[in-house]
């Protein structure tokens, strides 16, 4: 697949909570689900990345997103009844329902460590377990969360599950092997020796006795004697498991890492791998009776099985393939095309999309309506360019046109005009509806991202290292303009004659107010890369990119905020009138706002930062700092122009080094990248 964009970005937080953007794709959402919890078998939630909160009362079957008010990453869910829950997430965050989940009330404490596990033993008493690298946290509330007190837990440690069998007796586990037991409420907590450096995800006791936990390497501990010894299982796996439940002291599940989930019926003596019907990584399993269980996972994936977990039925639904390019031709009617040749059409207004059959396995990058039945796809793969047609709305798509270049947008000026561009500067143009296509000279051999007409005759085309051309006689010459930058361009848009926008790598926002003669830098206050720029009027624009920010400008491009900042990354966006817009990006992700985006949010909220890197500057090598989970860390380094120059990957390491010697000294961006999101840091080499 082509590489379309660099991308850098801040943070992967979201806005899930401000309700100008809705899912529409995948549903029930796409954001990655950390646990479930139900309180009968019909009725359940899940919780996750960017304050996802969700509610089922039919079982799984559908599901409603609830809004949370918080933009942290939520990590576990526990309810005592049928009214009263919590979860607890990123920075210390706390929060409580009373009504079933429909409001939710911050009653975070003055803890602002990460908290990865939430436990009740009654309606008032409850633990929440967490930290960081150097710390691990227990706090607990007898007052049903009004006040919450910091116990000690003796470990450095950070902890990833608590579990109590009785008001006096409980046990928290976590990163290298810790398990903690507390007999008296938690005031004290005795570490237990277990023979592993393995860390440890979750633990669950069937009876007062009998417990089990899992983790890192596919690990199984079992003990007999209310955990004062603990015994090594064989999982028949070495993937991570995350979760583990048993629904009586025989038969349990164990979930983890490439929708794996096993079963044992004798104790953990042995186990059964079972087929979930999903590759996603799976991070909660519960039961709330012996038959009836559920999971949840990555990109929203949530599962249920009825008759003890011989066989799963997935519940989430919609393409996971990602999508470039979408186009309304009226604000029921619209087209979202992606990779591997996706085609989805909606009629209800982004209700349900229907994949259509595109006859092609290729990327399709851009999508383009003339009128309501005729449209056209373009797009490719490696060195095969692709562009389709559909004469009847979308029913049926042939290919009109192929070529040695991929092609990654298209637009059209007339029912019979149009264009296309793509790889190694390529322009065709078209005067018959596509039935024939021709070369057009662009003097580049720079790869061209984007294609916008201002009128028939007056175009632009922008591409890669700051390209920028414009064309005055309908395409048949191209001029090159200075674009004031060497910044990859991906997306451009005209408001008039002589009003644009162009946005590109790390942040970029240009605009011209004399048809492209000259352009000014404007300030965007992000870093991330920009894919897509469009406006609903001439002062109301919207610029989408990495880490699924959505930019907003009223007042024509002079000042941009934020209306959305999480999900995935954003591709393409349109409105086909003042109120209603999409989006569209990675994973399948479509959101769609009903109200011109909301009312700007300011700027972006940023979570504390999980990493150090030192020395910086610096000229041999580098150490970064981890206080995130334990799991898969991917590291690399870029420099300016938005070439990859390092790479490593990692695995539950706090200290993580890479040689910088060979770089030549100027400002470089480190990207961190683990399951639960990614950030950016600035590093110098002298």
């Amino acid at each position: 697949m082509k590489n379309l964009s660099f991308s850098i970005c801040l943070s992967l937080i979201s806005l899930f909570a401000f309700s100008q953007w809705t899912w529409q794709n995948p549903l029930p959402t796409g954001n990655y689900l950390s646990s479930v919890f139900f309180t009968d078998p019909n009725t359940g939630y899940a919780v996750g990345l960017h304050g996802t909160i969700i509610k089922t009362i039919d079982g799984g079957t559908t599901w409603i997103a609830l809004s949370s008010g918080t933009t942290r990453w939520l990590t576990s869910v526990h309810f005592t009844d049928t009214n009263i829950g919590y979860t607890v997430g990123a920075d210390g965050i706390v929060l409580k329902t009373t009504n079933g989940g429909y409001t939710w009330t911050d009653i975070s404490g003055g803890n602002t460590k990460t908290l990865l596990s939430v436990f009740f033993t009654d309606s008032s008493t409850g633990y929440a377990v967490g930290g960081d690298y150097a710390y691990g946290i227990i706090i607990k509330t007898i007052d049903g969360g009004t006040t919450w007190t910091t116990l000690q837990s003796g470990t450095t440690n950070f902890l990833s599950s608590v579990f109590f069998t009785d008001a006096s007796t409980g046990y928290a586990v976590g990163y290298q092997g810790t398990i903690l037991k507390t007999n008296d409420g938690g005031i004290t907590w005795i570490t237990r020796s277990i023979g592993t450096t393995e860390s440890l995800t979750s633990v669950y006791f069937p009876d007062d006795s009998t417990g089990y936990a899992a983790g890192g390497s596919g690990i199984i501990l079992k003990t007999t004697d209310e955990g004062n010894t603990w015994t090594t299982l064989s999982s028949g796996t070495t993937m991570w498991l995350t979760s583990i439940y048993f629904t009586d002291i025989s038969t349990g599940f164990a979930a983890g890492y490439s929708g794996n989930i096993f079963k044992t019926t004798d104790g953990g003596l042995t186990w059964t791998v079972l087929s979930s019907g999903t590759n996603n990584e799976l991070s909660s399993v519960y039961f709330p009776e012996a038959n009836t269980g559920y999971a949840v996972g990555a990109f929203g994936t949530t599962l249920t099985t009825i008759n003890g977990g011989l066989t799963w039925i997935v519940l989430s639904s919609g393409t996971k393939n990602c999508l470039y390019s979408v186009y309304f031709t009226d604000t029921d009617t619209g087209y979202a095309v992606g990779e591997n040749g996706t085609i989805l059409k909606t009629v209800q207004g982004g209700l349900s999309w229907t994949p259509i059959e595109s006859r092609t396995t290729h990327d399709l990058y851009s999508v383009f309506f003339t009128d309501s039945n005729t449209g056209y796809a373009a797009g490719g793969y490696w060195n095969e360019g692709t562009i389709l047609k559909t004469y009847d709305a979308g029913t049926t798509w042939t290919r009109i046109w192929s070529d040695t270049s991929v092609f990654l947008s298209a637009y059209f000026t007339a029912p019979n005009t149009g264009y296309a561009v793509g790889d190694e500067g390529i322009i065709l143009k078209t005067t018959d509806a596509g039935i024939t296509w021709n070369v057009k000279p662009s003097g580049t051999t720079h790869t061209l991202t984007s294609v916008w007409f201002a009128d028939a005759n007056t175009g632009y085309v922008v591409g890669y290292n700051g390209i920028i051309i414009k064309s005055t006689d309908a395409g048949s010459t191209w001029t090159a303009l200075s674009s004031g930058t060497e910044v990859s361009l991906t997306s451009v848009y005209f408001t008039d004659a002589s009003t644009g926008f162009a946005v590109g790598f790390n942040g970029t926002i240009i605009k011209t107010i004399d048809g492209g003669i000259t352009w000014s830098i404007l300030p965007s206050g992000t870093i991330n890369s920009l894919h897509s720029i469009y406006f609903s009027d001439p002062n109301i624009g919207f610029a989408v990119g990495y880490g699924g920010i959505i930019l907003k400008t009223v007042n024509g491009g002079t000042t941009w905020t934020v209306s959305w900042y999480g999900a995935e990354t954003l591709y393409a966006i349109h409105f086909p009138d003042l109120n209603i817009g999409y989006t569209v990006g990675k994973y399948g992700t479509i959101l769609k706002t009903t109200n011109g985006g909301g009312d700007d949010i300011g700027e972006p909220l940023l979570p504390k930062s999980l990493y150090t890197i030192y020395p910086n500057p610096a000229n041999q090598k580098i150490t970064i700092d981890n206080t995130n989970l334990p799991g898969e860390t991917l590291i690399s380094i870029f420099n300016m122009k938005g070439e990859q120059v390092g790479k490593a990957q990692f695995r539950d390491q706090y200290q993580m080094e890479m040689d910088v010697s060979m770089q030549a000294k100027g400002i470089y961006l480190v990207k961190i990248q683990t399951r639960k999101g990614i950030e950016c840091k600035k590093l110098v080499i002298r």
